[in-house]
């Protein structure tokens, strides 16, 4: 499954840091801005995908809030 989430970064004093605004708890860094990228889907991976088994079904719902 493919998603498509907006990463929002900058140049701090050593690292490239970025966070995603769909998720804005998940931050991280890297060296180069490739590696920032890189960093950033892992990072998703393990804060949103860690714990669920590698056969899995997606299903949108909606709701009222």
């Amino acid at each position: 499954m493919k998603n498509k989430l907006k990463m929002v970064y900058w140049k701090g004093e050593k690292f490239w840091l970025g966070k995603l605004l769909e998720h804005p708890e998940i931050m991280t860094q890297g060296e180069t801005l490739e590696e920032l990228e890189e960093n950033m889907k892992e990072a998703y991976i393990l804060m949103t995908m860690e714990d669920v088994p590698d056969e899995y079904e997606v299903k949108e719902i909606a709701f009222t809030v």
